[in-house]
């Protein structure tokens, strides 16, 4: 099964893509990617999603029944337990992601802090199905601090012992990480917070990376000095002696970043247009692969091309698929198609899995709406695939 050419790989192939659902699961997916391919319809319930939680109106169960289904895991780690293993039938594994986030309270980032070290754990006792760990560290410190911290401001005494703790928090993710041997990713945040989330993340692999990769990035591709930023670090630790382990997106602020931008009169942090994000991300792919003996790195992408891309890549290079420093990712609920062609084939695939109540994951499930809901977003490819295997089980 897993020894024919990537040039032969159809990531297209709805037959395997859905072959985990039902005839009525897949209606009911056809039926939510339809409402969500309707900009208008999407921006004009986002308010009133918004406007129905503040009244309390009764909609929690509408929404855990559709789009909270399609797009979660569950609301908690054991929760997720049947996911996990549904996914892991399919030789995909999981990346739990607790995705509360935005908040102000240091008792809710202590909370969020325990439920992080709760994933690792989880991690380490099943390796096999949930080979890392992931978080965001919006979700263990405050925004507007990390701001400060990132413009060199004086921050008062009060603020001196926040930071702390929020240090204090990552240096103990990342510390069980390392005593349990899981891969923890940190993701990436707006540009004007990363350059001392990028200096925090470099000084933890400069303690828990001397034998293998657990402190792992993340680099956003629409950004114009990734590739830059990217060979720098690479080249940093690797003179000093320690691995290097990232993750790489297209990105998910654009708007904001471009419109702060102009606001605040500095140059766009963003690439010109898509294709300009396209080229650098398959750029960086391919110095990736020719540098696999010193880098660990996963491509999270709906990006058709740019999967073909590594699965030829890692052919012309003569490593094995399942080369345990190469990995795919998608998001739970969208791009099936990548995910389950490839883990067919028998490359490492993962997807990110959040999960937690439902009122804690609109932030989430408001933003995979949004992104759904472009003119050419994945919506119309989704939608495209589910009734091609619509029709093909209909003709059988």
């Amino acid at each position: 099964m897993y020894s024919e050419s990537a040039t032969t790989l159809d990531l297209q192939n709805s037959e395997i893509a859905f072959q985990g659902k039902s005839d009525a699961d897949l209606r009911e997916t056809y039926q939510l990617f339809k409402l969500m391919n309707n900009a208008q319809v999407v921006k004009a319930g986002k308010p009133l999603i918004n406007l129905a939680f503040a009244l309390h109106l009764p909609i929690k169960g509408i929404i855990k029944r559709t789009i909270y289904r399609h797009f979660v895991g569950g609301t908690s780690i054991e929760d997720c337990a049947k996911t996990v293993e549904k996914l892991a039938e399919r030789n995909v594994g999981t990346i739990l992601d607790y995705a509360l986030e935005g908040e102000e309270d240091d008792d809710l980032f202590d909370a969020t802090y325990k439920e992080i070290m709760r994933t690792i754990r989880y991690a380490h006792d099943h390796p096999a199905n949930v080979p890392f760990s992931a978080f965001k560290i919006t979700g263990v410190g405050r925004f507007d601090l990390l701001v400060k911290v990132s413009d060199n401001e004086k921050l008062t005494k009060e603020e001196e012992f926040e930071y702390k703790r929020v240090l204090d928090r990552v240096d103990a993710i990342f510390g069980l990480g390392y005593e349990l041997g899981v891969p923890v990713l940190i993701d990436a945040e707006e540009t004007w917070i990363q350059p001392m989330l990028d200096d925090m993340v470099l000084d933890m692999m400069r303690k828990y990376n001397k034998e293998k990769a657990i402190v792992q990035n993340t680099y956003q591709m629409y950004r114009w000095d990734s590739i830059a930023r990217i060979k720098q670090h690479h080249e940093m630790m690797k003179a000093e002696g320690y691995k290097f382990g990232l993750k790489i997106v297209r990105g998910a602020y654009m708007e904001k970043e471009r419109a702060r931008a102009a606001a605040m009169g500095y140059p766009s942090p963003i690439q010109p247009d898509k294709p300009a994000t396209d080229r650098d991300f398959n750029d960086i792919t391919c110095y990736f692969v020719e540098n696999v003996d010193t880098i660990n790195f996963m491509i999270a992408t709906h990006n058709e091309e740019s999967s073909l891309l590594l699965a030829q890549l890692i052919e012309e290079h003569k490593l094995p698929k399942d080369h345990p420093k190469i990995y795919f990712s998608q998001l739970y609920g969208m791009s099936d198609n990548l995910t389950y062609n490839l883990a067919e084939r028998g490359y490492n695939v993962v997807k990110y899995v959040p999960y937690g109540q439902v009122k804690t994951m609109m932030p989430y499930l408001l933003r995979r709406a949004e992104e759904n809901s472009s003119v050419k977003g994945q919506s119309s490819r989704e939608l495209k695939l589910i009734h091609s295997e619509i029709l093909r089980r209909k003709g059988r």
